[in-house]
């Protein structure tokens, strides 16, 4: 889907041009390369040449700083060992954990301030230090329960959401199709990878060092690769504009985002049930029931596990920018539910364990990346309100994550190990399958976006 906006113009995506132009496009100045259309791009020197000046594999590097604080220190399982720690249950555990990852679905109420004022990468280097200073001051503090401690975290862990909007925004500023899916398999891998890494160092260290000092190191693992914002590709500058025209070019932008019948379909594909990774957590759970041993867990659904995700998010920059996104990502979320069927229906053993488990978490870190996809196609370009427009889109995404972690732990109940597989095999298979269903019986718009 290409939104249609001020001004239509063809899109990058579907062009494919031959020619050996690729040194002029390199001697370009910055400023001209991003004030071109994509037209103009493909005549100069083909796709991989405006894919090497747009340099989307930095987007790995670039959410670090929010990926260490989600996926490392709040929900990847370091607050929760250092609360076990300290004598704290299980049950004040996710009430504390729940409370801090809040702004993982609710960050859309302020990401948009990465919109205005000074450039999306500034932000994201303001977001990450910030982050990390505030991490630091909360560790600092020694007793992780406290209302002062629970406050500073709470502010770094919103403040590390305005990496993620930057990002975004960024993103969606990409004037190639392929820069795009590469950004974000990249961007998913980086996410997973940077959270798997943190946990290992940060839980590896807590026995070693008193808490000041792992604050300390905390802080560092979260501020210091914002500096990678700088090498940022630099993009066009957003400020200028009177604001009452550039309130109008944002309305415009949100309308033709999502006042269409054409958006709907992309919202069902933010919150049906398919490659949610509900399971994930979950699994471990029931490893026991498979003749699976404690250590054998710990790497499959730890470090482990998070390599296989990541691998997954990287292998999914292999697949062709010309397929539609939406077709791929629920093709593959078909296949990912198909995967727990190995744990569902095949026989109670170490063996059906790892295969389950390994090719399940795989396509999950393909789905994650193909989802960045939709997301970024919903969007269409970045234009003024890139970085807002996605955080609202991205946060409708984590809807799902949290509806079937309750349904897979609903079933688990009612039909023990089996039940939590089976249920999202079942959910996540038919509500894929529906959806894929629509998007390849539908009438394809013409390619058109927002100019900017």
């Amino acid at each position: 889907m290409r939104n249609k906006g001020i001004k239509e113009r063809e899109t990058f995506a579907g062009k494919r041009s031959g020619c050996a132009a690729g040194s002029q496009l390199a001697r370009l100045p910055h400023d001209s390369f991003y004030g071109m259309n994509q037209t103009e791009l493909v005549g100069m020197g083909g796709e991989d040449a405006v894919v090497a000046k747009e340099r989307p594999w930095i987007f790995g590097l670039l959410v670090a700083p929010s990926a260490v604080v989600a996926n490392g220190i709040i929900q990847g399982g370091v607050l929760a060992f250092l609360l076990s720690q300290h004598g704290i249950g299980s049950g004040r555990q996710s009430e504390l954990i729940f409370l801090l990852g809040l702004p993982t679905m609710l960050y859309f109420l302020w990401s948009p301030i990465t919109d205005f004022l000074v450039k999306r990468r500034t932000w994201l280097l303001i977001g990450g230090v910030s982050s990390g200073v505030l991490m630091y001051l909360a560790f600092a503090r020694g007793d992780l329960t406290s209302t002062s401690t629970l406050v500073m975290m709470f502010a770094g862990a919103c403040c590390s959401q305005l990496v993620i909007s930057s990002c975004g925004g960024m993103m969606g500023a990409l004037r190639s199709e392929k820069s795009k899916r590469i950004a974000g398999s990249f961007y998913q891998g980086g996410s997973l990878g940077f959270g798997a890494a943190a946990v290992s160092v940060l839980v590896g260290l807590s026995s070693r060092t008193g808490q000041r000092v792992l604050g300390l190191v905390a802080a560092g693992l979260i501020a210091l690769p914002s500096l990678f914002a700088l090498f940022a590709p630099e993009q066009e500058e957003m400020l200028g504009a009177a604001f009452g025209e550039t309130m109008r070019e944002i309305w415009v932008e949100f309308k033709t985002t999502f006042f269409r019948w054409e958006a709907l379909p992309y919202t069902l594909c933010m919150l049906f049930p398919m490659a949610s990774g509900g399971a994930v957590g979950l699994l471990t759970g029931v490893a026991q029931k498979y003749g699976v041993n404690g250590d054998h867990v710990a790497w499959i659904n730890g470090l482990g596990g998070a390599l296989m995700m990541m691998a997954g998010s990287l292998a999914g920059a292999k697949i062709p920018a010309r397929l539609s996104a939406p077709v791929v990502y629920l093709s593959l979320g078909v296949l990912n539910a198909a995967t727990l069927g190995i744990l569902w229906l095949g026989p109670m053993m170490p063996g059906t364990y790892y295969a389950g488990v390994l090719l399940y978490l795989f396509t999950v870190g393909t789905c994650y990346a193909f989802f960045t996809a939709v997301v970024l196609e919903f969007m269409g370009d970045s234009g003024k309100s890139g970085s807002g427009r996605y955080s609202i889109i991205n946060s409708l995404g984590n809807v799902p994550v949290l509806y079937m972690i309750r349904l897979d732990g609903w079933g688990g109940d009612k039909w023990g190990a089996r039940g939590i597989s089976g249920v999202e095999c079942v959910v996540g298979g038919v509500g894929g399958a529906l959806l894929l269903a629509y998007f390849l019986l539908r009438k394809r718009p013409a390619n058109r976006t927002i100019a900017v």
